[in-house]
């Protein structure tokens, strides 16, 4: 990993692109201090916003949730907007046909529907966020203006973040929205750090207890990195055989080759779209229902039942186990739905049995056409599967943790943001060094 860093920064085009992300990365950090006008940052200081889905969406964006900066309701109205739009892409008959024959128009023309729609959540969610901090005396007054600086301020800066992940996206290195989501996670690390050693140095002086639970969770941390590592370099190599063909005026020779079938195809974003999911009723919830944490009734068990995805959970009292147990069994049938719905929407395998056929190749013991694609079939839903699981019990750990000492509760460990970020790092690693292979390949006549 330290060779490709280092070859990247001695290619002059790669390390544009790498100083070009990390421009756009330092943009989004100083974006999340830079405070929504109409916001009373004396009244935010002594607030804050550290339970229940505001902390969640704080851990997302970096922090900046807690400040009210422009950047305060990250990139969520985006992943929610597309969510939508692939949902939507499987039930009405046009918008399946701009996706699977539209070509390059078709995606500009369904990315231009996300942006929309993104916007429109957003303004939805500015509106909610305003009205539910109305009362509390962060803004500075009632009036109409401030309400319009607040709202349009929340849409922009989720706006700015869309364009900045369009940007690295196409300019630079990496997936520009993971990217973000990925330098939101990490920028929380010290405050992660912080708690564990307050788990040892603790007000009685140090703590044996304290340090045993800090290297549980360290060993926890790089077994779940190992993992996931494990799990994402993991494919599955499928032999191809062509045989001999005539290519214009040549004769081109019989050759074997294989089809590389990845262990963990969606990578990380099921994991995000069943969090988005399972979250956005007690978004909507907590915007229209004051202080819904601490009550009691049918949509504070909503509320409850929702929010038991988040580590931060632990804050709200009382959740009972039952929601706990039944939250984590909603939440794993989610990402194993969303990663056989993401795995089929980029691995068509009637169109990867077409190809071979058209150009004369075979699996071998396998007969060309349907039953190569039953084949190829067969082995996705058993890759899919296992992969799913393993988002799955990776992302229900922290829901474990609520049954740990209260003292946990604080402590910014996860296994879905661990899976993030190893997810995130190892597809930015990759994209790294296939711009450097492209850039230092040499063709067969070159020694």
């Amino acid at each position: 990993m330290f060779k490709t860093i280092k070859n990247a920064l001695s290619t002059p085009e790669v390390r544009k692109k790498l100083l070009f992300t990390l421009l756009l990365i330092v943009i989004f950090r100083l974006g999340c201090y830079i405070s929504v006008p109409g916001v009373n940052t004396l009244v935010l200081d002594s607030n804050g916003a550290s339970e229940g889905i505001s902390g969640l969406i704080d851990m997302i964006s970096g922090g900046a949730f807690s400040r009210f900066s422009l950047f305060a309701m990250s990139i969520t109205p985006y992943i929610t907007a597309s969510i939508v739009i692939q949902l939507l892409g499987m039930i009405i008959p046009s918008l399946e046909r701009l996706t699977k024959e539209g070509g390059e128009e078709g995606k500009k023309k369904i990315n231009r529907y996300t942006k929309l729609l993104t916007i429109v959540l957003a303004a939805i969610e500015a509106i909610g966020v305003y009205l539910s901090y109305k009362s509390s005396g962060v803004f500075v007054d009632d009036s109409f203006l401030t309400a319009a600086m607040v709202v349009g301020g929340l849409v922009a800066g989720t706006s700015i973040l869309m364009w900045l992940g369009e940007q690295i996206t196409s300019k630079g290195i990496g997936n520009g929205i993971s990217i973000i989501i990925l330098v939101g996670i990490i920028s929380r690390l010290p405050y992660g750090i912080g708690n564990l050693w307050n788990l040892i140095m603790t007000e009685e002086g140090f703590s044996t207890t304290g340090l045993l639970i800090v290297l549980g969770v360290i060993i926890g941390a790089l077994l779940l990195v190992a993992a996931v590592v494990f799990v994402q370099q993991a494919e599955r190599k499928v032999p191809v055989q062509y045989s001999k063909r005539v290519v214009g005026r040549k004769m081109v020779g019989a050759q074997n080759t294989h089809i590389p079938l990845k262990l963990a195809m969606a990578g990380v974003m099921p994991i995000i779209f069943a969090s988005s999911f399972m979250t956005f009723p007690a978004m909507i919830i907590q915007i229209f229902v004051k202080d819904i944490a601490t009550q009691q009734g049918f949509w504070a068990g909503v509320y409850k039942f929702s929010i038991a995805t988040s580590t931060t959970a632990i804050n709200v009292e009382p959740i009972p186990i039952g929601f706990s147990i039944g939250n984590a069994l909603v939440y794993l049938l989610l990402i194993v739905g969303f990663t056989f719905f993401y795995t089929y929407a980029t691995f068509n395998p009637a169109e990867i049995s077409n190809n071979i056929k058209q150009n004369g190749g075979f699996i071998p013991g396998i007969r060309a056409g349907k039953p190569t694609t039953d084949y190829l079939s067969n082995i996705i839903s058993k890759l899919t599967l296992f992969g799913g699981f393993f988002l799955a019990v990776i992302a229900i750990i922290p829901m474990l943790i609520r049954f740990l000492p209260s003292s946990l509760g604080n402590i910014a460990f996860g296994g879905t943001s661990i899976l993030i970020v190893v997810g995130v790092a190892l597809e930015t690693i990759q994209q790294l060094e296939s711009q450097l292979v492209m850039r230092h390949y040499k063709g067969f006549l070159e020694k």
